[in-house]
């Protein structure tokens, strides 16, 4: 009887426990993007910035870029072009010699005429919450341009500034992307994680080091 009862107990607790999360989960989603929300503009009323930070997504082994990651470098450089700022953090996954997200950036940012010192590479930029950190602590930015297609943008943004940037985004969809859908499926349970990140377990990112002021030379950032 004790057992059937216990059993009985746990499945009803797991059935409220299911519709509680969900709603936790979306709570934070709807809180996450109303307050991120107030912060994304547009290249041209953007105001000026430290810097602009573009956040890494796929590149191939010939040294292109995926097209969402082309189109996260087009719009950083046509807000540089705007006169935002002309100093550039790309950070991305640097964690493997075979695989470079941030050595790809800074070539084709180079190859349109950005001067290297004006970029400066975040080779451990492993997460959002982790490019957000190091922008702050590494390069020492204080008022940033955040640059990633809109269903990330806002978890960025947020990230940001409960982190203390003053920071803005601006979107760079200028396509549709094949597998848009599970991008943004996905992204409800990061932007959660991200907000438990930010509010309560403030960990230190995988990695730290020097600090390479934004104002300074970018070529301090090169690897090769």
């Amino acid at each position: 009887m004790l057992k059937k009862r216990t059993r009985k107990q746990m499945i009803v607790g797991f059935l409220l426990a299911v519709p509680i999360a969900a709603l936790g989960l979306f709570g934070i989603n709807a809180a996450v993007k109303s307050e991120a929300s107030k912060y994304i503009t547009s290249v041209e009323d953007a105001p000026r910035a430290d810097a602009i930070l573009v956040l890494g997504a796929r590149v191939y082994p010939n040294g292109s870029v995926s097209s969402i990651l082309n189109d996260r470098l087009e719009t950083a450089l046509e807000l540089e072009r705007a006169g935002k700022s002309d100093r550039f953090i790309v950070s991305g996954d640097h964690g493997q010699v075979e695989y470079d997200e941030v050595n790809t950036m800074r070539s084709f940012l180079e190859e349109r005429h950005i001067p290297r010192q004006h970029i400066f590479m975040d080779h451990a930029g492993f997460s959002t919450y982790e490019s957000m950190y190091r922008a702050r602590d590494i390069f020492q930015v204080r008022k940033v341009l955040i640059v990633t297609q809109q269903y990330h943008l806002m978890r960025a943004v947020y990230a940001a500034r409960r982190m203390g940037l003053d920071a803005y985004g601006i979107a760079s969809d200028k396509q549709s992307y094949r597998g848009m859908a599970r991008f943004e499926a996905r992204e409800v349970l990061a932007r959660a994680k991200d907000f438990a990140l930010v509010n309560v377990f403030k960990p230190k990112p995988t990695y730290l080091g020097d600090t390479i002021p934004i104002s300074g030379d970018g070529r301090l950032t090169a690897d090769r």
